[in-house]
């Protein structure tokens, strides 16, 4: 389905692109030809990250926290200093972690906030206003989660991820004049490096979940690179303002409750 000059001639900004889905985002973008910039908060990882994926094609680095307005706005200087244009923008930088939702104190809730919600709003205003408005295109993915019936155990994230569904669909409409599509990819649970951060309860967890999802696995994130790639593509052309769940049907009949569950387990009630 994708040839590989797909994004010819494209400039690309994945959002925490240096490891796990942003980093196979990345690649496949390079894959198919366009010009990669990835971006996350550690710079020598990520010049690490850069470096291995200039096997694929053209990429380079900026590091950049996107909680901080002034980092974004540098961000933004460089791409149009060394690219001049911006066509693709992956917002996929973020980050979160398990608790019971009265055991999140404000700081935490704070941090999952301005992180997943904040720091996507500040870099597609950004990025918008920089480079797609005035070139009247331009295409914006944002990586959520499975939050299609809310997210035991992860109450912060899953508001966070909520109120980017609902941003992508407010400005969907908005800024449809200039011709920009912006669309929201939904990882179900993926296989990637992120998985083995949560404590060992948590992943005996995810093994038993593994046969819950009605497809009997968990997603690669090649699974969701392709999806990301697609909705980035003169193939979705005329696709803008949904979400796309990319879990195996496992936001339709998982059972929500299984992060409360260890954690209840785990504090003996």
């Amino acid at each position: 389905m994708f040839q590989n000059d797909l994004f010819k001639d494209k400039i690309a900004l994945v959002t925490g692109g240096r490891s796990g889905i942003g980093y196979a985002i990345a690649k496949m973008l390079l894959q198919l030809g366009a010009k990669v910039v990835i971006c996350s908060r550690k710079e020598e990882k990520l010049q690490k990250a850069a470096k291995e994926l200039q096997a694929f094609g053209e990429c380079d680095f900026k590091a950049c926290d996107i909680r901080q307005e002034e980092d974004i706005k540098a961000l933004a200087a460089y791409i149009k200093e060394q690219h001049g244009l911006l066509d693709i923008l992956v917002n996929n930088a973020g980050g979160q972690f398990p608790a019971l939702a009265e055991y999140i104190n404000n700081k935490g809730w704070n941090a999952v906030i301005n992180n997943n919600l904040n720091g996507t709003f500040f870099m597609t205003r950004q990025m918008a206003t920089s480079f797609f408005i005035p070139q009247k295109q331009g295409n914006i993915i944002n990586i959520t989660a499975n939050v299609f019936r809310g997210f035991p155990g992860m109450a912060h994230t899953g508001a966070a991820r909520a109120g980017v569904e609902n941003l992508t669909k407010t400005l969907a409409v908005e800024w449809s004049e200039y011709n920009i599509r912006i669309n929201c990819v939904a990882p179900g649970t993926i296989e990637s490096s992120g998985l083995s951060t949560y404590p060992k309860p948590v992943q005996d967890m995810f093994e038993e979940a593994r046969e819950a999802v009605p497809l009997k696995r968990f997603g690669t994130v090649e699974d969701v690179a392709n999806t990301v790639c697609f909705l980035a593509s003169p193939l979705a052309s005329y696709i803008t303002g949904i979400c796309l769940y990319v879990d195996g049907a496992q936001h339709l009949n998982s059972d929500i409750m299984g992060l409360p569950k260890v954690f209840k387990k785990m504090m003996g009630k």
